[in-house]
């Protein structure tokens, strides 16, 4: 059942960032160990999105950055996470957990944090080279997830067909 945080925007945010880890954790809770690991697309460039293992393992390492991404931008000290390969979805799914509590800690840590910037001087440039806001950069980690949630799906279609 949905949640609803009293935060004002940041809560929708946060609620609509939990929701998404929760459509990605359903969909691969009956994803087995094989299907896991199966290479699905040996064609792309991008090792990343070759397996199922290889997404939801970016997926976790993106959520952390995402957060290192904004604490290094008001200042702190921070090493981006690396990528951990898991060897089941139950794993998966309680890394993505983790990976979210992370997003609640720090607005935890940062209870007034100013969502959106129309400086671009002010702006969040992140190691991609794009430029945000703080809101801006939580709506692309949303959005990160439910793309690769659908090209979850997609695998799994192609695996099971």
């Amino acid at each position: 059942m949905l949640k609803f945080r009293n935060f004002g925007a940041i809560g929708a945010l946060l609620d609509e960032y939990e929701k998404a880890i929760d459509e990605l954790n359903n969909l691969i809770s009956g994803i087995s160990a094989d299907e896991l690991v199966k290479v699905v697309d040996s064609k792309t460039k991008d090792s990343n999105c070759v397996s199922i293992q290889s997404i939801l393992t970016h997926v976790e390492q993106a959520c952390y950055n995402y957060i290192i991404e904004m604490r290094i931008s008001l200042g702190e000290q921070c090493d981006y996470s690396g990528k951990v390969y898991r060897n089941s979805c139950e794993d998966y799914s309680r890394a993505l957990c983790l990976a979210f509590q992370s997003n609640e800690i720090f607005i935890a840590d940062y209870p007034n944090l100013i969502l959106e910037e129309h400086d671009e001087s002010k702006k969040i440039k992140v190691r991609w080279g794009q430029k945000y806001d703080f809101e801006q950069l939580f709506e692309h980690a949303i959005v990160h997830i439910l793309r690769h949630r659908r090209q979850i799906h997609r695998f799994l279609l192609k695996i099971r067909s």
